[in-house]
């Protein structure tokens, strides 16, 4: 049994191995999971009869079809807010309601953090730096506050793909997982207050008046979310209607409209659902999942400690959410079951490892910008990942 265990610990380690070296190569993530399930397909030297009922499950699977529609849908949301500066009236409009200093500069990177981007840390770090200029504010604290409150909303907002290829892997519906990581979108607000902006104090003006547009630009995101969360509609359902009515809202040519559909069906993104999802059969199918879960259940090998160091580990090495989701929670699955505080609590574990991830674009954007010292960042950063990771252990034992 030992013996077993070793084989498959070695392959499964060689495949993430894969994974983590082509990852740092800056090879699409798609593409990497899919050599990464080709090396399992190798080395478990799967028969052809397992292989054809793998892909037969595979092309058959109506989550990935879901998965695809929402995310595309996202994209196409994400291009229409852009283009009609939605989320420029969102922040004028908190510039006038709020006026605090601290709340107009966290509302930046919070503001831009709604609508998932790579290298959106890059657009807010301006607007964080006009707010906190002639403050006294160090670069360390400008970049922490920048990175740090553009986060919370990759626990709980459906619109992130990291959330959704969670729920989809775990079948745990999506409101349930939102409502048991909210606790640490939270933690991550309220730590962002408590270890900076100490010397941000007094208020700011609005270059803009208070109009009713400005208000009326918190309405398509707040509808999205009140209908997955509260209503339990199904994110691809929500998006797609979100996406009609804005494109006759703001009369768009059927030109536009083909452009937006293009940007939303991209290939680089299709790549990605189609590779994550094929390596997540493929390691069910392999044997591989069901061993090494029938040996710690057998060994009575504790499941705490395994449902946090393989997904921080791998989120820290890869400083990508997708990346430890699509690689560690097939395995997890196997141990912990569809229990929804398990998942919550390896979701959590992972997530800390991207936020503390030295290769995560976010970090490293904010970094170049302000010019900051890394440590300097990460020494803000320490006390609140300390918090939430005290607080998931604490809500992991309460909920068992």
């Amino acid at each position: 049994m030992l013996k077993c265990l070793m084989a498959d610990l070695i392959k499964i380690l060689i495949a993430f191995i894969i994974i983590l070296i082509l990852l740092r190569k800056k090879i699409h993530v798609g593409i990497v999971m899919l050599i990464s399930a080709i090396s399992l397909i190798l080395l478990y030297k799967m028969s052809w009869f397992s292989l054809k009922i793998t892909v037969q499950n595979f092309i058959s699977d109506p989550v990935i079809i879901k998965l695809t529609f929402a995310l595309s849908f996202i994209r196409m949301f994400e291009l229409i807010l852009r283009e009609h500066n939605v989320l420029s009236d969102m922040m004028d409009t908190i510039k006038n309601i709020f006026r605090s200093k601290k709340i107009v500069t966290v509302s930046m990177p919070l503001l831009i953090g709604l609508v998932p981007s790579v290298g959106g840390a890059y657009f807010s770090a301006p607007m964080v730096e006009e707010a906190t200029r002639n403050t006294g504010i160090s670069p360390e604290e400008k970049g922490f506050i920048n990175y740090w409150f553009r986060h919370p909303w990759e626990y709980i907002l459906p619109l992130y793909p990291g959330l959704l290829l969670a729920s989809a892997i775990t079948k745990i519906e999506l409101h349930n997982l939102i409502t048991a990581n909210l606790i640490y979108a939270v933690l991550v607000v309220i730590t962002g207050f408590l270890f900076a902006m100490h010397d941000l104090k007094g208020f700011t003006i609005s270059e803009k008046k208070f109009s009713l547009k400005g208000l009326w630009s918190f309405i398509p995101l707040t509808a999205v979310l009140l209908l997955v969360v509260i209503f339990h509609v199904e994110l691809h359902y929500t998006l797609l209607a979100a996406v009609i009515f804005l494109l006759i809202f703001y009369r768009y040519s059927l030109r536009n409209i083909l452009k937006v559909i293009r940007h939303g069906f991209s290939l680089d993104m299709i790549l990605l659902i189609l590779g994550v999802m094929f390596f997540k059969d493929v390691i069910e199918s392999s044997g591989a999942v069901k061993n090494l879960s029938n040996f710690f259940l057998q060994e009575g090998i504790p499941v705490l400690p395994l449902l946090f160091i393989l997904p921080f580990v791998t989120g820290l090495l890869t400083g990508l959410t997708l990346g430890f989701v699509g690689s560690t929670f097939p395995i997890i699955l196997s141990i912990a079951g569809h229990s929804v505080s398990d998942i919550s609590f390896a979701f959590s574990a992972g997530f800390l490892g991207v936020l503390l991830s030295p290769v995560h674009i976010c970090l490293v954007l904010t970094r170049e910008y302000f010019k900051a010292d890394i440590g300097g960042i990460y020494k803000m950063m320490a006390p609140g990942c300390l918090i939430i990771f005290g607080v998931s252990i604490l809500q992991y034992f309460f909920t068992h």
